[in-house]
């Protein structure tokens, strides 16, 4: 008698947890920054401009072309006056940022620390913060004269106040178990500053810092047209008198580009100090 012999079967082994292909998680972050992602921006408004230039849908007399702004920046910095008033219009608001920050670190440190100056200190800015800066002007000019200190005074009042107030809310907003771990430390006044204060109130502080800087040059296009002989401010108020609009568009990019580096050297500084925070931005 013949036998066949029948295949065997074998069941294929279930499949478990650990055997299922594992699908990507889905980010929910924005991802890595774009090379160089702050001119994306600024260079598709310019594309824009030169495209409308070319095509004739834009007045030159009203908006000149941007090769038309770019040969009027030569002349005037092969002219010397540029140079000059770029110069002049650094030096204004480096004096003024600079009285500005201690100010706006000092009094922010002062009102965040102790509940006697915050008393003292912080409805009195609320109350400046609630003034129009600007208006001030004439008052300071009977004060302290029309020449460089009433500008210098306005840039360091626009500057301290965004530092203070982003600096006094990161100091408020610190958390108090890092308070009560300090006392259980024994921490000293001085350790507990520099491990738990500084570290805390650094990205306000950055915050602050990034708008003061800004708020510095958005003053001076104002403080610049009012009784000064040189600078950014002034060249620009000199050519709307012959109607320049093309020397005014000078003034304003080059306020633009200033301000605009000035950021991106904060941004700089915040990412190396705060390189240790883990935050959608990096």
């Amino acid at each position: 008698m013949t036998t066949t012999a029948t295949p065997l079967l074998v069941s294929a082994p279930a499949e478990t947890p650990s055997a299922v292909r594992l699908t990507r998680r889905r980010s929910l972050a924005p991802g890595k920054r774009l090379p160089v992602s702050r001119l994306v921006g600024p260079s598709l408004v310019l594309a824009l401009w030169a495209a409308a230039s070319a095509a004739g849908q834009l007045d030159p007399a009203a908006i000149p072309a941007p090769w038309t702004v770019l040969r009027t920046t030569g002349d005037l910095w092969s002219g010397g006056t540029l140079p000059t008033d770029v110069l002049t219009s650094l030096e204004r608001a480096g004096y003024g940022f600079a009285l500005g920050l201690a100010a706006g670190v000092v009094l922010a440190l002062t009102a965040g620390l102790s509940r006697i100056g915050e008393a003292l200190i912080d409805g009195t800015v609320q109350l400046n913060r609630a003034i129009p800066t600007l208006g001030l002007i004439p008052l300071f000019i009977l004060w302290l004269g029309i020449g460089e200190t009433f500008k210098v005074a306005i840039i360091a009042i626009v500057v301290y106040i965004p530092i203070y107030l982003n600096l006094h809310a990161a100091l408020s907003g610190i958390d108090h178990r890092y308070v009560e771990l300090a006392e259980a430390q024994d921490l000293s006044r001085i350790r507990f500053i520099r491990q738990i204060v500084i570290p805390g109130a650094l990205p306000g502080f950055f915050v602050g810092l990034r708008l003061g800087v800004t708020g510095s040059w958005l003053s001076l296009v104002v403080l610049e047209q009012i009784n000064a002989t040189s600078g950014l401010g002034y060249m620009m108020f000199q050519a709307q008198n012959y109607g320049r609009t093309d020397i005014i568009l000078v003034g304003l990019l080059i306020y633009g580009v200033l301000g605009l580096l000035s950021d991106s050297a904060v941004r700089l500084v915040e990412r190396r100090v705060l390189s240790w925070r883990r935050t959608l931005s990096n």
